[in-house]
């Protein structure tokens, strides 16, 4: 497509192209309102004869591997981030590209982080065409500029799962970075030097590439157990030095929040879940691993144990205060998306009852149900809110791109979804009348908790009953925003070029909104 196609308004108002990197795209039609037809997308039939009878795929190298998997021009290599900036094989697999004179690939990752910063180079040179996936730092930052080739594509996790399965993003070489793996292709995260928890964010990839390639630094005696990854689906295995490191695999964030403006957020939001009802005996919930949110988690610990309760389940991202709560009996099950301390990783490797999920189990959108409905409470950040209760999470109020989407958008869908944000950042009212980039609609949004007030959906007169007469300062979208803009004044709206650099996509595959080149 060109990075100046036309668009068509969707249904929630917003502007987008109906073609994206050359390919149809479907504009929102609703919450719910967009059905799949046909079948999911099949693999390439593989075939025994073409695989050694004793098991043994291991290759020399992760170019032998990569040329042995075909890689040429214009094909989609993907790679996972549960080694979060720790990773060190995705700037290889571009290192050896350039090396070999291809171009226009494209990189789906399932997130990227600063240490993929390196990639910049690749996409001025073209050796890179564009990235489908979270565009972080400072690939943000060179995606608004405008300055990659072709048109970046944000997607939540489940959305990622359910656009591989779809067909609608076809991967030509998955790249499995595996803390523990076996000659076969067997491979998991919770054994090893560089143990990383579990290899979830992968499992589309293996079970739908042309070819998968498992690089591991722990190479084990077949069989590898537990595999997270099926060695029935990887056609190569290499063994290298190192494949993550393991400081850097720890959150940036996995400490409780020591600010009080944040820890005035957190009571109010664990008082709002209690005097709501929420909090009760078999409950369920999810938080992030956010200073405010872990925060929030050692309220519900306090509360649960006051009360002589527990939870059924929690979703992770586990942490070390997640898994307190599970070895003290306050928590049943962690059903575990991606771990953010070597405290989960320890407890994922070491309790039954901390168990690995995936996107299928707990996202896709495109699936006969998923976990992610099934919460009675989800607890997320945003960078934006408007009045309308959307929210933004992949932009700033400058609109340039320093977020992914991770699995926010999937999580809308719990029973009660809660934004517990700032009214203000450096003196930037959070609240606008319009979100800058829309990454959730307000339909699916119920709470707005700030340090000034709490403003309940009037879609939810449920819950707006319920606290009533609970003493919480409950305010209506509108005066909490007049409030930040009395002192802050009201913020000025940003200019953008009219050249498309990005679109974000909703958990159904359809176009959500359009990010624009940001005025140099």
């Amino acid at each position: 497509m060109s990075k100046s196609a036309k668009l068509v308004v969707n249904a929630i108002g917003r502007a987008v192209p109906t073609e994206v990197n050359g390919k149809p795209a479907i504009p929102y039609k609703g919450v719910g309102k967009h059905k799949p037809d046909g079948r999911k997308l099949g693999p390439r039939i593989a075939s025994c004869v073409d695989f050694p009878e004793d098991g043994n795929k291991l290759v020399s190298s992760l170019r032998e591997a990569l040329i042995k998997s075909g890689l040429k021009d214009g094909m989609t290599i993907s790679t996972h981030h549960h080694f979060r900036n720790g990773d060190l094989i995705a700037v290889q697999i571009f290192d050896i590209a350039k090396e070999l004179g291809l171009k226009n690939l494209v990189w789906f990752p399932s997130a990227s982080f600063e240490c993929h910063a390196p990639l910049t180079k690749y996409l001025e040179d073209g050796t890179i065409h564009h990235i489908e996936g979270s565009m972080n730092g400072q690939l943000g930052r060179f995606t608004s500029e405008g300055k990659m080739k072709g048109v970046g594509v944000l997607r939540s996790h489940g959305g990622r799962y359910q656009a591989v399965q779809d067909g609608e993003v076809e991967i030509d070489i998955a790249v499995i970075a595996a803390p523990t793996a076996d000659f076969f292709g067997n491979a998991n995260g919770v054994d090893g030097p560089a143990a990383c928890g579990l290899l979830g964010f992968a499992l589309a990839d293996s079970q739908y590439a042309d070819k998968v390639i498992v690089v591991t630094d722990n190479l084990v005696t077949f069989p590898c157990v537990p595999w997270q990854i099926q060695g029935n689906y990887v056609d190569y295995v290499v063994k290298v030095e190192q494949v993550g490191i393991p400081s850097k695999i720890v959150s940036g964030t996995t400490e409780i929040t020591k600010s009080p403006d944040r820890l005035l957020l957190a009571e109010m939001t664990a008082r709002f879940c209690e005097h709501a009802g929420i909090i009760r005996d078999g409950f369920s919930f999810q938080a992030g691993a956010g200073g405010t949110a872990l925060s929030i988690g050692i309220y519900f610990a306090e509360m649960l144990r006051a009360k002589g309760m527990k939870a059924r389940f929690a979703r992770g991202g586990s942490n070390k205060y997640l898994v307190n709560m599970l070895e003290e009996g306050l928590v049943d099950y962690i059903l575990d998306g991606q771990t953010f301390d070597l405290e989960g990783v320890k407890s994922m490797r070491e309790n039954p009852n901390h168990v690995n999920t995936s996107p299928f189990t707990s996202y896709n959108y495109h699936g006969k149900g998923n976990f992610a409905s099934m919460l009675d409470v989800v607890i997320l950040g945003a960078t934006e809110v408007d009045v309308n209760f959307n929210a933004n999470v992949v932009t700033h109020s400058d609109g340039l791109l320093l977020h992914g989407i991770g699995g926010w958008q999937n999580c809308l869908f719990a029973k009660c979804t809660i934004l517990p944000v700032p009214l203000f950042r450096d003196r930037i009212p959070v609240i606008r009348d319009e979100v800058t980039t829309l990454c959730g609609p307000g339909e699916l949004i119920d709470v707005i908790v700030t340090e000034r007030g709490i403003a309940i959906n009037p879609l939810r007169t449920d819950l707006i009953d319920r606290v009533k007469d609970s003493g919480l300062p409950v305010k209506t979208i509108r005066q909490l925003k007049a409030e930040a803009e009395k002192i802050c004044g009201v913020p000025a709206k940003q200019k953008f070029e009219k050249e498309i650099v990005a679109v974000v996509k909703w958990v159904d595959g359809t176009v959500l909104d359009t990010v624009y080149k940001v005025s140099s």
